[in-house]
């Protein structure tokens, strides 16, 4: 065989292995164990922060997520450190002006972070580029990601155009984000091999995908065998289901191909090991998904955001409407002119069409998808459907915009540092003001708390009863968030449990 081309593998378990298959909930010193293994296994990175973490560690777990950082930076001294951003909304759910961006990237690095996965949920490169260009100016690898789905306006060349697009803010790399399980083997090819042409043979690309399907494992191949310079994996007893494809089962795949990778299966079995002995634990987080889902590549609708929509139709006593809402789904989708299903746009969406299955279709609209449909949130790919956008505008009372949300806010860090300094158990660093900042109710409830230390909510097993209910959903956490909705010129806030 002639000589075989290396394979790069981001371990995926600390981060989102952890908060795809048990909502974010493992606590620090559950990890720590496994991270002297890890840091020798040969990975090109490992994605250990941002996503949903830095949510569930003030909420859930009475855990600063800028010391979890700054211990995984001691206990990894030998890997590239990853996190996942959202772009212009950064680790929250709504835009922040471009001073508070960079501040944030400025941050992170210096506590430790090296690669930075940028996304946007409705794929507008204008919400990724303050992001890229702060991750370039203070030294990090930024990662431009493309967010997969699959629509009538989807196409290869407009992945590749996109890719071209993140290359020229100055991207290190760009990742393919499959975040729902979507991505078949052929697409894959297609993609990876047209941005490889079409784009440059030396653009690093790497590629993420869930494994709920039960096909992208294949895709990995595929995708490898056009080009592929990396790929995302979990280690075995944190994968599968709405998690992602086992590392050891990659590495076994790639044997007597023209493929290697540097992964030393020797110094995996701890790792497998020890997430096998603290999994159970936390079984009452558990997702619901335990098996494989293929009517994902129907509905699109990616398995925690089902169970969350399940969750708010019984809250209304309509736990018998699921099917209809699930129908309900592509077309509000279509209306909002195909966004990919990713946090926030997945609990957007989903969120209203529950509203118009309970309530009579586009009656009330979340203060959400409105802004959605007057294009707040950015742009998405296809035409809006202009019967909702005008009820949009009627509700929200305010006029649709062309141009990226963030140039209409105003500087704002000297208003959220007075705010967070004014606030109980606030230490005054720009981390606690980022902290207040991202997450305004929850904060001055951790910093109050804060004294107390981390909280570990895993359980003994024989009290964990029989676990489920609690599932997460790709690139998302069990939080609350607040809907204001109008009806008949009364506004009432509704509190969701997003996917």
């Amino acid at each position: 065989m002639s000589e075989q081309r290396k394979i790069d593998v981001t371990e995926l378990a600390l981060r989102d292995g952890h908060q795809s298959l048990l909502a974010t909930r493992l606590a620090l010193e559950d990890m720590e164990p496994a991270c002297a293994d890890i840091d020798a296994a040969g990975y090109w990175s490992v994605e250990c922060w941002g996503g949903a973490t830095y949510d569930a560690c003030i909420r859930f777990l009475n855990e600063d997520p800028w010391e979890r950082l700054r211990t995984f930076r001691r206990l990894l001294p030998n890997s590239r450190l990853q996190m996942l951003l959202r772009g212009q909304n950064l680790l929250g759910y709504r835009h922040y002006e471009d001073g508070v961006v960079d501040r944030f990237v400025g941050k992170s690095v210096e506590n430790g972070m090296d690669v930075f996965r940028v996304f946007d949920a409705l794929n507008d490169v204008r919400n990724v580029e303050q992001a890229i260009r702060a991750v370039k100016r203070e030294g990090g690898h930024a990662q431009g990601t493309i967010c997969y789905t699959m629509s009538p306006l989807h196409t290869v060349e407009g992945y590749v155009q996109m890719a071209r697009e993140l290359m020229d803010l100055g991207s290190d790399s760009l990742c393919l984000k499959d975040m729902a399980a979507l991505l078949q083997p052929q697409p894959a090819y297609d993609i990876v091999k047209a941005i490889k042409e079409g784009v440059g043979e030396d653009v690093r690309v790497h590629l993420h995908c869930h494994a709920t399907t039960g096909v992208t494992l294949v895709a990995l191949m595929k995708a490898i065998e056009a080009g592929a310079d990396a790929v995302d994996t979990s280690i075995s007893s944190l994968s599968l289901g709405p998690g992602h494809n086992p590392t050891e089962s990659l590495v076994e795949m790639l044997e007597g191909t023209p493929y290697t990778t540097d992964v030393e299966l020797e110094r995996l079995l701890p790792v497998k090991d020890h997430f096998a002995a603290v999994r159970p634990r936390y079984a009452k987080f558990a997702s619901n998904i335990l098996g494989v889902e293929t009517e994902i590549f129907k509905s699109q609708i990616p398995g925690g955001m089902i169970s969350n929509m399940e969750s708010q139709l019984r809250a209304q006593g309509a736990g018998d409407r699921v099917k209809e809402v699930l129908e309900e789904v592509p077309r509000v989708r279509k209306d909002a002119g195909y966004p990919p299903l990713v946090t926030p746009s997945s609990q957007i969406v989903g969120t209203q069409a529950v509203f118009n299955v309970l309530m009579g279709r586009y009656k009330v609209l979340t203060g959400e998808f409105a802004d959605l449909m007057l294009g707040y949130y950015g742009q998405t790919i296809g035409g809006l459907n202009p019967e909702v956008v005008e009820i949009a505008e009627k509700q929200a009372k305010k006029s649709p915009i062309t141009i990226r949300p963030a140039d209409l806010l105003e500087p704002e860090w000297d208003k959220l540092r007075a705010e967070a300094l004014s606030t109980e158990g606030c230490n005054g660093t720009d981390e606690d003001v980022l902290t207040e900042a991202l997450f305004p109710q929850v904060a001055p409830g951790f910093f109050a708390t804060r004294p107390e230390g981390p909280k570990n909510v895993g359980t003994d097993p024989a009290q964990a009863g029989e676990g489920g209910g609690g599932g997460s959903g790709p690139d998302a956490v069990r939080t609350h968030i607040k809907y204001e909705v109008t009806v008949n010129g009364t506004s009432h806030v509704v509190s969701v449990d997003p996917a």
